[in-house]
C-alpha cells in the first residue's frame, strides 16, 4: 500500500532544505564523475529491437554490441515482451563474449497532455499479469493502427496495399505508429520517417489508444520483479517546477529510477537530473534508445548522438543480479 502523500512530500522537503546547504555545485561535480569510474565496457541499457520498431532482430542487436564493445546490454521494447523472450541467455554468442544482456520492456502511460514511458529493468517475462496487459494493449493498438489507416486514406489520400496491412495486424511486434511512418516510406509519401510524422502522423498524437494509468504501470513493473525508471525525463516537457512536483508524485506511487543519460540531454540537464537522483536516492540509469538507421540515423548503440553517451557505471545495476 502507499504511503501517505503528505508524508513522503514532508521528508523530500527536508531533504531537499538539507541538500540545498550543501551547494547545487558540490552535488554536480560529485555526481557527474560517479558514473565513470572502474569499468573497462560501455552500458547500454535502453535499447529496442524490430519488435518494437528497431531496424534489428534481437540477436542482431546483441552481435552489434558485442563488436562495439559493450559490456552490459539491456534490451527495453516498447509495450512488449516478444523480443527478450527470443534471448537465450546460454546462446554461446552470449556466454563466449562475457556480455550481460538485462531484459526489459518500456511502457506508455496516459498523461493529460502526452505520453510518458516507464521502462522496468529485470522484469519477468512470463509474469501472468503483465503478459495479460500486453495482450490488451496490443489488441487496442490493432484498432487504433487501422483507425489511423483509415483517417490517412479519408484526409490525405494514403493508401497502402492490403497485404502490408495484413501482415502488419498479423506480426507479433507490438504495433504503433512507427510501423505508419515506415510505410509512408516505403510506398513514397515521405523520404523518412521523421517526414511521415511531421506531415502526417502527429495530426494524431492527441488521439492516443488506451495506455497504462501511471499507478498501474508502476504496480505491473514492481509485482513482475522489475525495477522501474522514468525514461527520458525531457520528453516530458516540463519545466523545473512541474518536474519536480511530478517527479515526487511518481515516487511516492513507486518510481525507483530516472535515465539520467540519454542522447538527447544537454549537459545541463544530464547534471540536473544526476541532481534530482542523488538527492531523492533514485536509481540511474542511461541508454543510446537505439532503435537502428531507419528511424534515427544519429544515433549509435552504446554511444549515442555524436559519441555524447558513454556510461561506465550505473547504480542501477548494482540493483540487478
Amino acid at each position: 500500500m502507499n504511503r501517505n502523500y503528505n508524508e513522503i512530500y514532508y521528508e523530500m522537503e527536508e531533504k531537499e532544505n538539507e541538500l540545498m546547504l550543501k551547494g547545487i555545485n558540490d552535488i554536480y561535480i560529485n555526481t557527474i564523475i560517479t558514473p565513470y569510474k572502474n569499468s573497462e565496457k560501455i552500458i547500454d541499457m535502453h535499447t529496442h529491437t524490430n519488435y518494437s520498431g528497431g531496424d534489428l532482430t534481437p540477436q542482431e542487436l546483441i552481435r552489434l554490441a558485442i563488436n562495439k564493445k559493450i559490456g552490459t546490454l539491456a534490451i527495453t521494447d516498447y509495450n512488449t515482451l516478444q523480443g527478450i523472450k527470443q534471448i537465450n541467455k546460454n546462446d554461446s554468442l552470449i556466454v563466449d563474449s562475457k556480455i550481460k544482456i538485462i531484459k526489459g520492456i518500456e511502457l506508455s502511460v496516459t498523461l493529460k497532455k502526452t505520453l510518458m514511458h516507464i521502462i522496468g529493468y529485470n522484469v519477468d517475462e512470463n509474469n501472468k499479469s503483465l503478459n495479460y496487459k500486453l495482450n490488451n494493449i496490443n489488441y487496442n493498438n490493432i484498432n487504433y493502427i487501422l483507425f489511423i489507416i483509415k483517417q490517412l486514406k479519408k484526409d490525405y489520400g494514403i493508401i497502402f496495399k492490403s497485404n502490408d496491412i495484413k501482415n502488419l495486424i498479423n506480426a507479433k511486434q507490438n504495433l504503433n505508429k512507427l510501423d505508419l511512418a515506415k510505410l509512408c516510406v516505403k510506398y513514397g509519401y515521405t523520404t523518412t520517417v521523421q517526414e511521415a510524422f511531421n506531415k502526417y502522423l502527429n495530426h494524431f498524437y492527441k488521439q492516443t489508444s488506451k495506455k497504462l494509468e501511471l499507478e498501474e504501470c508502476l504496480e505491473l513493473i514492481k509485482n513482475s520483479g522489475g525495477i522501474p525508471t522514468l525514461a527520458y525525463p525531457k520528453s516530458l516537457k516540463l519545466n523545473k517546477k512541474e518536474f519536480l512536483k511530478f517527479l515526487k508524485i511518481m515516487i511516492n506511487y513507486g518510481l525507483q529510477g530516472i535515465e539520467v543519460y540519454h542522447p538527447n540531454h544537454t549537459k545541463e540537464e544530464t547534471k540536473y537530473y544526476l541532481y534530482l537522483a542523488n538527492m531523492y536516492d533514485l536509481l540511474i540509469s542511461g541508454g543510446s534508445d537505439y532503435y537502428g538507421k531507419t528511424i534515427n540515423p544519429t544515433i549509435e548503440l552504446g554511444t549515442g548522438k555524436n559519441n555524447n553517451i558513454k556510461i561506465k557505471r550505473l547504480s542501477l545495476l548494482e540493483k540487478i543480479p
